[in-house]
């Protein structure tokens, strides 16, 4: 008798068919078609749903998010975009969390319907609610005066003594997981104004409001203070070059002499002979400036071999070119070093310059940060140019400006992106863009502004994870049961802590 062989599994396929089993748990039908009658497992198993659940089962202490805040979305925006001459700054939800906005778009106000309601005033607390939703972040003064997307909740609480603890319960991590548990939809993920409403709040005595207030405001004057200074840095730029005599706009043609094109690197793209570059360069001639190529002004122009990134829980802090020009970024990410044979080379220093190398030429290409003592600590992704500044010759604050004036810089730096689908820089081009130098009274103006502005900004990203820390202990003491005090708000009583 013949036996028929068959396809079989070995134990170690069996083990690994084991780990990849589904997650499951069984639910009271109560709570499937209570409230909004959400049939997502996901919505029942993530932990944000166990959070909610155990700060609901407090007798008292706690309220509905919509009592303490009026929550609200502007309608979906369809407006008509025009030049910037004609039209007003829109800012998106991915701008508004960058730590410099810069508008790309503007549209047209007359044709922009409910136009004044798209505006924000400054501590307006803004919630992300398409996407990668649940990112809170507070409007600044550099906002004013801009279009701001739909797809941000505003978040304006209805007694200004809670705006801080609003802003705090929002960042921390325990309600951005119910944010999360929240979310609907299948590729793009979405978050309402009603899931935003529903979720529970616990109630603080006034001592600890008015501690969240101080630390709060406190945030948002550094974070004002930042942009001031960067503000300040591109005016004292532009104002020692002055405007360019020709405007060029990139969009139309130009004519230019062949032999233009077939010197050194032969670029035969258009946007590498941009007359917008012509008429910067044009402008620093007329003013009798000097310019270095970058190489002769640092000691280092190079990038990180790609590599597979592993990560794991017990891993160093993982920051990539998105989270570095973004707000305070929360990391969630942490890569496994001993996959790389050079990890200690991934880590920067102080006074280092990172620029974006790949991306979107109006977006984060070419964009550089100044590194501080608090990016030591952090293992950078390979997608960035690293910059060491010869500090004898040029200091970093003025090379950041150098390279990233929006109108005397940038357009220097982003000329030199190849590519179509994914444009990328190459350290070769980048050694090669000019540096306007001005001497050292005004370059040292320049960079002290940019430098103290860089500093700001890292001790402004402590102070808010301080808060969001503080918020983190206080739901957590909330929902073990912590006795809370007669002296929370709407409740007059003469106890002032928890």
């Amino acid at each position: 008798m013949v036996s028929r062989a068959v396809l079989g599994l070995s134990s170690d396929e069996l083990d690994e068919r084991r780990w990849q089993s589904a997650d499951w748990t069984s639910l009271s039908a109560a709570l499937l078609f209570a409230g909004e009658r959400r049939m997502e497992a996901e919505n029942y198993l993530s932990g944000g749903y166990g959070i909610r659940l155990a700060i609901e089962a407090c007798d008292s202490g706690w309220s509905r998010l919509g009592e303490f805040a009026t929550i609200w979305q502007p309608a979906r925006l369809k407006g008509i975009q025009v030049t910037a001459e004609h039209g007003t700054p829109f800012l998106a939800a991915t701008q508004m969390l960058s730590a410099r906005p810069f508008a790309r778009k503007y549209l047209s106000l007359d044709r922009t319907d409910d136009h004044a309601r798209r505006f924000v005033n400054g501590g307006t607390i803004l919630v992300t609610c398409s996407g990668n939703v649940g990112r809170c972040c507070l409007a600044r003064a550099v906002h004013r005066e801009h279009l701001v997307s739909h797809d941000l909740l505003r978040v304006e609480p209805r007694r200004a003594q809670t705006w801080g603890w609003l802003y705090a319960y929002l960042r921390s991590p325990q309600v951005r997981a119910m944010m999360t548990a929240a979310r609907y939809g299948h590729i793009i993920k979405h978050l309402e104004v009603e899931h935003l409403e529903a979720l529970p709040i616990p109630e603080l005595p006034d001592s600890l409001l008015i501690e969240f207030n101080d630390m709060a405001e406190q945030l948002l004057e550094m974070r004002n203070r930042t942009d001031e200074l960067f503000q300040e840095a591109e005016q004292t730029y532009a104002d020692f070059i002055g405007v360019p005599e020709c405007e060029a706009d990139p969009e139309e043609r130009f004519v230019l002499p062949a032999s233009q094109l077939f010197g050194g690197r032969r670029r035969l793209e258009a946007a590498y002979h941009s007359p917008l570059v012509e008429a910067v360069l044009k402008r620093v001639r007329s003013r009798g400036l000097r310019t270095d190529q970058l190489s002769h002004v640092t000691e280092r122009v190079w990038w990180m071999n790609r590599f597979k990134r592993v990560f794991g829980e017990n891993g160093a802090p993982y920051m990539s070119a998105d989270e570095l020009f973004s707000l305070n970024p929360i990391i969630s990410k942490r890569v496994m070093l001993e996959q790389a044979d050079n990890a200690d080379d991934f880590v920067v220093r102080a006074g280092w310059i990172m620029m974006a190398r790949s991306g979107q030429v109006y977006g984060l290409n070419g964009s550089v940060a100044l590194m501080t003592a608090s990016h030591e600590s952090v293992f950078l992704s390979d997608d960035f140019i690293r910059i060491i500044p010869r500090t004898s010759q040029i200091r970093p604050g003025y090379l950041v400006m150098a390279l990233s004036h929006p109108r005397l810089g940038r357009p220097l730096v982003i000329r030199n992106a190849y590519g179509t689908s994914i444009p990328h820089l190459d350290p070769a081009d980048v050694s090669a863009i000019p540096i306007v130098r001005m001497g050292s009274e005004t370059e040292a103006c320049i960079a002290d502004m940019v430098e103290e502005a860089a500093e700001l900004r890292s001790n402004a990203d402590q102070l808010e994870n301080a808060l969001t820390t503080r918020a983190e202990a206080t739901i957590d003491r909330f929902i073990e049961g912590a006795a809370m005090r007669d002296s929370c708000v709407g409740v007059p009583s003469d106890e002032s802590d928890v």
